[in-house]
């Protein structure tokens, strides 16, 4: 009887094992289709420092350089002088032996006789051309009379007897202008040219360093020869091109930060002006820009930028506009909707789609005027894969 009843309860338990196992694969098949909180990284909305800024290149310049010439033309002595070495001002810089004045006036002559005979040839030419176009002039007049060529063969020799005879004038003009300049060279004109002339030394104009030596050897060199550049490498400003619509929001006095110029702390200067004029200038993708330089004094002490000298390269941030107590969120955190910005707002769970008003930018993070408060979490780089009301699982970063 005990047996009987054992095996009744053991059927009717193995009868139940297969719904019970249908239940508990529904419940799999629902835990595994339901879904899940989808994983953002969220960041805080938070009141701090903001600051907008334009980001360029720019290159030192020496504000005052002196590029010394040669006063004469004569035979330059050897400069001693190397890029680097102080000069004072007054000191003698170079010294050039000036070329005889007389061997300068035969020399002068001798060239301008050259052009006198120039332009007689010139003249003779030009009147031959005008006699021959005027004699073809007379006989196209009668024939044109006698009705043997037309008027447009007439207007052309016509117009060929004027050419010639502008020509003729304008060679008669340069033979006067030659024979007046030969006339300055009468016996007389420059008495003493056989006086012996003495070293020319030049002096610098400036105290500073030698920039540059243009001309260091010992050669003959004629007047206006560069031969060395002079400037104060202490006195520093720095040169930067933007954009021509960020150089319109720069204004004078603005204050400016100089990076990976070589040292630890940035060097800090400010804005004296924004140039007037633009120009055009291709990037590096092939595209025209209209450009505009902005010239900035350097504020940090001398001292503290020794190593720092003329068209060094500095990586400038301009700031245009500066907020302590802005409430700000992470750039990445704004998109557009439509005509507005909004973002995602990680309420209760779930990402609520909330419209703002945006302010300043600094690149990195972004003002926010309206729309948010303090403390509240958004989402970061939402994408196209959050929704408005979907559920979220913060991760923060």
């Amino acid at each position: 009887m005990t047996q009987t009843r054992t095996s009744a309860a053991n059927h009717h338990t193995r009868r139940w094992i297969p719904y019970a196992g249908a239940v508990l694969l529904v419940a799999l098949l629902v835990a595994g289709l339901w879904p899940k909180p989808l994983p953002v990284e969220i960041a805080r909305a938070s009141i701090g420092a903001l600051r907008a800024t334009v980001n360029e290149e720019g290159k030192t310049r020496i504000k005052q350089r002196y590029v010394v010439s040669a006063p004469v033309a004569g035979q330059l002595q050897r400069i001693p002088f190397k890029a680097g070495a102080e000069i004072t001002a007054g000191e003698t810089v170079a010294v050039i032996e000036p070329v005889s004045a007389a061997l300068l006036d035969a020399r002068a002559r001798r060239t301008t006789e050259a052009k006198r005979d120039s332009a007689f040839a010139n003249v003779e030419k030009a009147r031959t051309a005008h006699t021959l176009a005027a004699s073809e002039l007379r006989r196209s007049e009668k024939l044109y009379s006698d009705k043997t060529i037309s008027i447009q063969e007439l207007e052309t020799v016509q117009m060929r007897a004027a050419s010639t005879a502008s020509e003729e004038a304008a060679a008669e003009g340069a033979l006067r202008q030659a024979e007046a300049e030969l006339a300055e060279f009468a016996p007389g004109s420059y008495p003493g040219t056989n006086a012996p002339s003495l070293p020319r030394e030049i002096k610098a104009p400036a105290s500073g360093r030698v920039l540059r030596v243009f001309e260091e050897n010992s050669r003959s060199v004629p007047a206006g020869t560069e031969l060395l550049e002079i400037g104060d490498p202490a006195d520093l400003e720095v040169v930067v091109e933007v954009l021509s619509r960020d150089g319109a929001m720069i204004a004078p006095g603005a204050p400016v930060e100089f990076d990976q110029w070589g040292g630890g702390d940035p060097l800090l200067g400010r804005v004296r002006m924004v140039e007037p004029a633009a120009f055009t200038k291709v990037s590096a993708l092939g595209v025209e820009e209209q450009r505009v330089n902005v010239v900035a004094d350097l504020v940090t002490p001398p001292e503290q930028r020794r190593n720092v000298g003329d068209k060094f390269r500095v990586d400038a941030r301009i700031i245009i506009w500066e907020a302590r107590d802005a409430l700000k969120v992470p750039a990445g955190s704004l998109f557009r909707q439509g005509d507005q910005w909004a973002t995602f707002v990680v309420a209760d769970g779930r990402a609520r789609l909330r419209v703002v008003k945006a302010g300043r930018s600094s690149g990195t993070e972004t003002q926010v005027l309206d729309g948010l408060k303090e403390g509240e979490e958004v989402i970061l780089y939402p994408g196209s894969r959050v929704h408005d009301g979907q559920r979220v699982r913060p991760i923060k970063i």
